[in-house]
């Protein structure tokens, strides 16, 4: 099922490093293995070819475990991995001892995803309780309105000016007619004041 594994092809090897940087997208992140290791030894200093030694040993390891998944996934005509064939490779793989652990991350996983998809996280850690988040929001519609209300005003006035406008310029333009009386006889006479 899995081959006994040589701890020199594990070690890394500069030459190669150089060269192959796809190597590193096939492993775990160095700061995600560093933070794990000063988790679980925050008093003990991890030299760092120890570092990479175990970085090497945890990819390994998840190759090993995903490879005998994959096969007991075919194995079963499935097209997706599931826990089950996972947990079933770490018996196969003779790694049972783990089941136990594997299965309490399993649950802790889903309970978070779980969390995450009602969307209710956000609203606990903001520690404001959910009256003054509804009071809050209520100003804020009510701000929001007066503020399109007076937006709103100002358009209204700033059209009206403008009609006004128009309708003045239309009045200068339109040439102003005078009444002329014509003038008659009668009127000849008493426009004459001597």
């Amino acid at each position: 099922m899995y081959s006994k594994l040589n701890i020199s092809e594990l070690l890394p090897q500069k030459s190669m490093m150089a060269d192959n940087r796809d190597d590193d997208e096939l492993s775990i992140p160095r700061a995600a293995l560093n933070k794990m290791i000063k988790e679980l030894i925050p008093n003990i200093r991890v030299a760092n070819d120890s570092r990479e030694l175990i970085l090497n040993c945890c990819t390994e390891f998840i190759h090993l475990v995903s490879s005998e998944a994959n096969e007991i996934c075919n194995k079963q005509t499935k097209k997706t991995i599931s826990p089950e064939h996972v947990l079933a490779a770490l018996d196969s793989l003779g790694f049972g001892s783990y089941k136990e652990d594997a299965v309490a991350v399993l649950e802790e996983a889903k309970a978070v995803a779980a969390k995450k998809r009602k969307g209710s996280s956000r609203l606990e850690n903001l520690g404001i309780p959910e009256e003054e988040l509804l009071r809050q929001q209520q100003e804020l519609f009510a701000k929001a309105r007066l503020e399109q209300q007076q937006i709103e005003q100002q358009q209204w006035l700033q059209v009206q000016n403008a009609l006004q406008q128009q309708q003045l310029q239309l009045q200068q333009q339109q040439p102003t007619t005078r009444l002329t009386i014509p003038q008659t006889s009668e009127n000849k006479e008493d426009d004459d004041y001597s």
